[in-house]
């Protein structure tokens, strides 16, 4: 059993206060944060929170640090890394505000995730922005602890992947908030790409794969994940790789395996080969769960496949001979 599966029986237990800011994310993944800054954590290295939103997952995770004995709020510290405010590109919502939408002059939330997470402001640094901006490309500090949640895009995990995973050592704790995403592949084959040297924790909890660190991680595998080195079928094996270890969410309502196996698509979709993607994806489309969930990802797909299709050749013109001989053929 890994360190952290024994926290999975303590969830039941868990009861988070009812005025919990907004989080775009379960009960129980809030649950889990708060048993890993109870039970888990230290602090001795930086805990990084990739994607903050609107504070609750940052509220559950700080809560259980300051009831954590062996966590020093004075030289401990929880890093909090978003744009904090909504718009185009940021994958925000106007949820987190307090009011429940951005006010007529401005659209930054910033002040109310301070507000909200106040008693933990000695220990928490936040970082406001584009997160190639708020991070330093030097910065070797080992992390004991990274959530993410910010990784929409390719062009955001790569940064998330050459400044934040050369930091993880043995020990590290990390969560993958977005692993039921098939449109977010990269999460998907660069676990596969890291299976050698962690421990995953057991089912995921609900959207959330959590894993430890349990041997050093070569610079060769960070860099190749890093520069989006692999190629579509080493992407695909390397998938598979986690549905061989990755079934159902602990509730058993989650089938991971088609997930990823949609997953798979999305690497083909994203590198132009749509007629490859709707093939893996087309039998997929009677999987009911991904049917209900995940039908406009269905659409997206097809229609690339469709639109990518050679369009049918005009018909040759009928040559005279072939005309005689037709009428011919008709008499």
């Amino acid at each position: 059993m890994s360190n952290l599966a024994r926290l999975f029986p303590l969830l039941d237990d868990v009861q988070l206060p009812d005025a919990l800011p907004y989080a775009q994310m379960s009960e129980w993944e809030l649950q889990f944060l708060y048993l890993l800054g109870r039970h888990h954590l230290t602090g001795a290295d930086a805990l990084v929170e990739l994607g903050s939103g609107g504070g609750g997952s940052t509220y559950a995770l700080a809560l259980g640090l300051r009831e954590n004995p062996r966590f020093d709020e004075g030289t401990g510290r929880l890093h909090a890394y978003d744009f904090f405010r909504v718009g185009k590109g940021t994958f925000a919502s106007e949820k987190f505000f307090t009011s429940g939408a951005a006010p007529e002059d401005g659209n930054s939330f910033l002040d109310d995730f301070q507000t909200r997470l106040e008693p933990f402001l000695p220990f928490l640094e936040i970082h406001p922005g584009d997160i190639w901006r708020t991070s330093d490309p030097d910065d070797r500090t080992p992390i004991e602890f990274l959530h993410i949640d910010i990784a929409k895009t390719a062009r955001v995990f790569r940064c998330v992947a050459e400044r934040f995973l050369p930091r993880l050592r043995p020990g590290a704790v990390v969560l993958h908030q977005d692993f039921a995403s098939p449109r977010l592949p990269w999460l998907h084959h660069s676990t596969g790409a890291l299976l050698p040297y962690i421990e995953i924790a057991g089912p995921p909890i609900r959207s959330t794969l959590a894993f430890e660190v349990t041997r050093p991680l070569p610079e060769d595998v960070l860099r190749r994940i890093a520069e989006d080195a692999y190629t579509v079928d080493e992407k695909l094996e390397l998938i598979s790789a986690v549905q061989e270890r990755v079934d159902r969410d602990h509730t058993g309502k989650v089938p991971f395996r088609p997930v990823l196996e949609l997953a798979k698509a999305y690497v083909a979709h994203y590198d132009g080969q749509s007629e490859r993607a709707w093939k893996i994806a087309e039998p997929l489309t009677t999987d009911a769960y991904l049917a209900e969930t995940r039908a406009d990802h269905f659409a997206q797909l097809r229609k690339a496949y469709e639109a990518d299709r050679p369009a049918p050749s005009p018909a040759a013109p009928e040559s005279r001979l072939r005309r005689l001989v037709r009428r011919a053929v008709r008499r």
